[in-house]
């Protein structure tokens, strides 16, 4: 106000109080959304809202609000004294709970009296709006209408306001004595908005010359924004290549900012502008094309997020109310319909269109990246449609159209291939980062080397006068800078300042400063205060009696909006992307959200576009405002939860896929097997057989590899199918290596990787196919070519996605030579150790499988081989071994032998508690041995001497097992690493066994030695296992060791009584596997020696003594009468040669010291000859 009372425009800040209004009004929407949505769901909304005890008294705030005040008399009525004893009791938790809600109503009034004031001032300085001029201006006021409008709609749509507001004050009045100061104006304002369109119209009504003044302005803009699809073909709308030409050009338009402006905000403009403003539908044409152009594009328009509006209904409810307007209801009703058929195809048309339109977009300016600088408007226009497409599906799938006489095609609300419309715009956003330094560089230059020449020729030959052409000044190269010498006559001090400060700014610009080099210095861009000066000028020339009208200078308002779209470019490339491409809204439509994503991955040619919904998690935080913090961390929560449902569905899709892939390989793998030939064979020998036969010939099988014989390229396989959706559903993880949500960072081949880790385990355990009940296991070597060939498949993978299928396979493969997994699950190392100890080995001990050294194998003996659960030769000869330490590695090998060492250290335990029961016969026995009567009189003392035996051959059988196993690995490791093997046998050869390298150096060299496969003379394994059992008395020990050797060497002689110990020249061992006693010996002796003993002298000792006892008690089977002691006499006679020949310390001549070689010789004749005769 001046002195005189008169207003003053350039002194009311009418473009700061909209730019803070605006701001204030999202914020408040906010806080009102989240007090509906919580009042709205009982498990938010507070707790004693609910409560069956406060029923009565809420009831009562209710029906009596606004008049919530303890002092009038009704309130101290005994009935209504009882019912609000409640709300005295818990007065001080109902003020703490309700305090947010009662002030975010009292603020919603504030900004009700500041909105109102701006508008009263905006009239009377009558200011003119032209969209397609002060653009700024006449958006923000347009903005701040509608949300006002928005949030006064959503505050009456709060079902509990009334109790809301009524408890708090009643509880405040109980607690200070007194009501809040503002709750009369507050409860005055709920009730005047219980008709919220109804107040509003009245409010509205000495607003709507400059309403409708600012709404017919878009008459230039709206019409040609909402045209079909078919007329933007005919356009080549956003065709970058239309005109070849003029590729290089810069994209301009008269309308800057117009041309990517929200469709869905000029229909939110319009509809609830005329919607208040309704006197205009009766006086101008322009206003009732508008009206019905927006009315038959929808039939539900957004308020705030998920919150919408019908909006023929609405309309018709009001204009029902007004006398005269029969005929604008009848209009709805026509739109309505007409919506409700054609808006439909209409969008879906579009959508198509804007699909290859983007696309084509992406494609050339992904090759040429220097287009985005003078098409960058291109693509924000791009952008800007396709998000008014989504989001006007979003709305309309949600929100079911109105029962009226025509139906909706339910298919034009379902748009299966939405997610690649989303999928192009994530790529535009993804190439406006990228090259954002590009676009920064090309306008920086523009604004300097052009931008300011245009603007100071504009002003320099005065504002009434059409500008010069831009390209003859611009080669000219003029580049004033003083204000003296420009031609601002016409122009006030404020606006003159303004416009040098607009020129200065541009000519202040430098080329470098576009370069990496300064950015990375830190130096940054900043035109917001520019930005704002010219909406100051726009405030300042659109108000009446202004001395620059900002209309009789259109060249000036478009130069000036195109600068200030080129400073977008430059400091704001952001905050126009989120402008015109935030999708923020899908957050709260998230069951549409979860049923796209679903039917992205059901369909295929739309696989590789998925990875757009985990992108779009991240706009999420933009919906966020500073006035309501208390959502950041819902909605947070809810992004990250969103993105990693989408990033794991994707990553299950793939692993799906790539099992399905490897099943099949696994199959034909399988095809290849030695086993598979046998049919062929068999038909091959049948065929030969018949030839000349009339009988009908067998049907010679498929061969392997016929699936990949093809009569046609249409031919379509369902492995191609899998290939293909594999192709796509990779493409999309591989499109990004991270994606931030919500300064969390999510990496999608990190998903892929787990979820292939994960399956990869299972897989490996299902292929074993072990069963517990039937002691059914899978064959080693076939097992081997199953996972081959699914690691096969895995390693194609990099193929298709930047994935590390190494590690994959470390990190898989290592768990699985492990007994447990990460997860604490069996592994395939023991399944097969519980298999090979459980059952193959605890099968020996019945007597149906020996242990053959000529074949390397256990086999079945005494059965048909068809007829038993397990050929034990399948599953110990050197192949399957090999193909088990290839699975195993050396880490699973050596948790097998250890597995196989607890068992032996169990049996030489109990074999220890024998010979403690037997300890003073054995005494004598071993220092009489060379008296025959008196050690048959001892001999016959001793007990259990079966048992003794028995134990003695189990630890020779795991001990065969054992050396089996070490020899696959051997033979297994010497083809992966014969360099390192090489150096391990020569440090195991060369390694001195002298006083200086003591016993343990020893045992750790046999370890290593032991870990690779190697054979050594002393087991550590065996030592490791039997000296736990050490005692604190260690000659007490090395005595048991003692005697059990004499137990052994003296019960020799009890073999010969079994039929089971002939031996068998074909396999080269005895039926009941006493052969294998020599290997127990020999391993036993060495460990339990080295550990009680003196290392190797102590070992040859015993062994001399074993030896020299085990021949005398041999040799008495010579004196036997008895045929039962006789007829397997020369096949025990062969173990003394075997135990010989098995032993690193014994010797042949030794043992012919002790027993005639001779006799040995012919035992070897008689077996044989016995073999023949069976």
């Amino acid at each position: 106000m001046s002195r005189t009372g008169q207003l003053i425009p350039s002194q009311q800040k009418l473009a700061e109080k909209l730019t803070v209004l605006n701001d204030r009004a999202m914020g408040m929407l906010t806080r009102i959304y989240n007090i509906k949505k919580a009042c709205g769901d009982v498990k938010s909304k507070p707790a004693f809202l609910s409560d069956k005890n406060l029923e009565g008294a809420i009831k009562f705030i209710v029906r009596k609000f606004p008049h919530v005040d303890s002092k009038n008399n009704y309130w101290t009525m005994p009935f209504v004294q009882s019912q609000l004893q409640q709300v005295n009791n818990i007065k001080g938790e109902i003020m703490k709970q309700l305090s947010l809600y009662y002030f975010t109503f009292v603020d919603v009034m504030d900004f009700k009296d500041h909105v109102s004031e701006l508008l009263t001032t905006m009239d009377a300085c009558n200011v003119h709006f032209d969209i397609t001029t002060n653009y700024d201006l006449t958006k923000g006021y347009l903005d701040l209408i509608i949300s006002y409008v928005s949030l006064m709609l959503l505050l009456a749509r709060i079902d509990d306001r009334k109790a809301v507001l009524g408890l708090y004050n009643y509880a405040h009045d109980l607690t200070h004595g007194k009501v809040d100061q503002n709750f009369a104006r507050l409860g005055q304002m709920i009730l005047d908005y219980e008709q919220p369109l109804k107040k509003l119209q009245e409010e509205f009504t000495p607003h709507s010359k400059l309403v409708a003044c600012a709404l017919l302005s878009l008459h230039q803009v709206y019409p040609r924004r909402n045209l079909p699809a078919e007329q933007w073909r005919q356009a080549q709308m956003l065709s970058l290549v239309s005109a070849p030409g003029q590729m290089l050009n810069p994209a301009q338009s008269e309308t800057m900012p117009c041309e990517y402006l929200s469709v869905e905000t000029m229909e939110k403009w319009i509809i609830f502008g005329f919607l208040l403003c309704h006197g205009q539908l009766t006086q101008s044409d322009s206003a009732v094309q508008l009206w019905r152009l927006a009315l038959s594009g929808n039939y539900v328009i957004t308020l705030f997020r998920d919150e919408v509006l019908y909006i023929h209904k609405t309309v018709e409810g009001v204009f029902e109310g007004i006398k005269g307007y029969s005929k604008r209801v009848t209009e709805t009703k026509e739109c309505a319909n007409y919506a409700v058929v054609n808006a439909g195809p209409f969008h879906r048309e579009r959508r198509a269109f804007l699909r290859t339109a983007l696309k084509e977009l992406v494609m050339i300016l992904a090759d040429q990246p220097g287009l985005l600088g003078p098409k960058a408007l291109f693509v924000f226009m791009g952008l800007s449609f396709a998000r008014d497409e989504v989001l006007w599906l979003l709305r309309h799938s949600e929100n079911p159209a109105p029962k009226l006489n025509k139906r909706p095609n339910p298919v034009d609300y379902e748009d299966r291939q939405l997610p690649e419309l989303l999928y192009y715009m994530e790529e535009l956003r993804g190439l406006l980062r990228k090259y954002n330094q590009v676009m920064q560089r090309y306008y920086v230059q523009y604004l300097n080397g052009f931008d300011s020449i245009v603007l100071n020729n504009l002003v320099q030959n005065g504002l009434h006068q059409p500008r010069l052409r831009a390209r003859e000044s611009f080669n000219s190269k003029r580049n004033p800078t003083c204000q003296e010498d420009w031609n601002l006559s016409v122009c006030p001090e404020d606006e003159s300042i303004i416009m040098s400060s607009f020129v200065n700014t541009m000519n202040g610009l430098s080329v470098k400063q576009g370069t990496t080099l300064l950015f990375e210095e830190g130096e940054i861009f900043d035109f917001r205060g520019m930005r704002l000066d010219w909406f100051r000028l726009q405030a300042y020339t659109s108000v009446s009696r202004a001395q620059l009208v900002l209309r009789e200078n259109p060249d000036l308002a478009r130069l000036m909006n195109t600068i200030t779209f080129h400073t977008y470019m430059v400091d704001s490339l952001d905050e126009m992307a989120k402008e015109t491409s935030d999708l923020s809204n899908f957050c709260f439509y998230g069951r549409l959200f979860e049923q796209y994503f679903q039917w992205c991955l059901e369909t295929p040619s739309q696989m590789r576009y998925s990875i757009s919904f985990p992108l779009i998690c991240s706009h999420f935080m933009n919906c966020t405002h500073e006035i309501c913090p208390e959502e950041r961390h819902h909605i947070g929560d809810r992004s990250l939860s969103q993105a990693n449902f989408f990033l794991d569905e994707m990553a299950k899709e793939a692993k799906n896929i790539i099992t399905s892939i490897c099943d099949e390989q696994c199959k034909l793998g399988d095809q290849l097997l030695p086993k598979n030939a046998a049919k062929t064979i068999s038909i091959a020998i049948e065929r030969k057989r018949n030839q000349n036969k009339a009988k009908k010939l067998p049907q010679e099988p498929d061969k392997p590899g016929r699936e990949s014989m093809r009569r046609s390229r249409t031919d379509v396989t369902s492995m191609d199918k899998l290939y293909l959706m594999l192709t796509e559903l990779c493409s999309a993880i591989n499109y990004t290596p991270s994606i931030q949500v919500w300064e969390h960072t999510f990496a999608p081949r990190e998903y892929l990787t787990q979820h292939l880790e994960s399956r990869f385990t299972k897989a490996l355990v299902g292929m074993v196919m072990y069963n517990p009940d039937s002691g059914e296991i899978a064959k080693p070597s076939e097992l081997l070519n199953s996972v081959e060939a699914y690691m096969g498949v895995l390693q194609t993978i990099e193929n298709y996605v930047h994935l590390d299928i190494t590690r994959v396979f470390n990190n898989v493969l290592l768990q699985q030579t492990q007994p447990q997994d990460s997860h604490g699950d069996k592994t395939i190392t023991a399944l097969y150790t519980n298999w090979y100890l459980e059952v193959l080995l605890r099968r020996v001990s019945t007597g149906q499988i020996m242990f053959s050294p000529n074949r390397h194998a256990f086999v079945n003996v005494g059965v048909d081989p068809n007829q038993v659960a397990v050929n034990a030769e399948e599953f110990s000869d050197i192949s399957e071994l090999r193909s088990l330490a290839e699975l195993l590695g050396p880490y699973g090998m050596k948790f097998l032998n250890e597995s196989l060492m607890w068992h032996i250290s169990s049996q030489v335990a109990e074999l220890k508690k024998l010979v403690t029961q037997n300890k003073d016969v054995l005494t004598t026995l071993r220092t009489h041995f060379d008296k025959p009567a008196l050690m048959a009189e001892h001999f016959n003392r001793l007990r259990d001497v079966d048992n003794v035996l028995k134990r003695v051959t189990i630890v020779g059988v795991i001990l065969s097992f054992k050396t089996l196993a070490q020899e696959a690995l051997n033979d297994v490791l010497k083809k992966r690493i014969p360099f390192l093997m090489s150096s391990i046998i020569d440090f195991q050869k060369h390694f001195p066994e002298t006083p200086e390298n003591n016993m343990v150096r020893v045992e750790i060299v046999n370890e290593m030695a032991s870990a690779a496969g190697l054979p050594c003379d002393v087991d550590p394994a065996l030592c490791a296992a039997l000296r736990v059992q050490k005692s604190e008395n260690p000659d007490d020990d090395y005595k048991i060791a003692c005697l059990l050797m004499v137990f052994i060497a003296v019960s020799l002689p009890m073999l010969s009584l079994d039929s089971q110990s002939s031996f068998r020249a074909d396999l080269e061992g005895h039926t009941n596997n006493i052969h294998c006693l020599a290997k127990a010996v020999n391993s036993i002796a060495a460990a339990m020696f080295t550990i009680y003993g003196k290392g190797r002298v102590t070992i040859e000792e015993r062994l001399k003594e074993f030896l020299a006892l085990a021949s005398s008690s041999l040799l008495k089977l010579g004196q036997e009468t008895d045929k039962l002691a006789l007829r397997s006499r020369e096949s025990v006679y062969l173990l003394l040669d075997q135990i010989v020949r098995e032993s690193p310390f014994l010797t042949m001549d030794l043992l012919e010291s002790c027993f005639p070689y001779a006799l040995l010789r012919n035992s070897y004749h008689a077996v044989l000859r016995q073999d023949n005769r069976m």
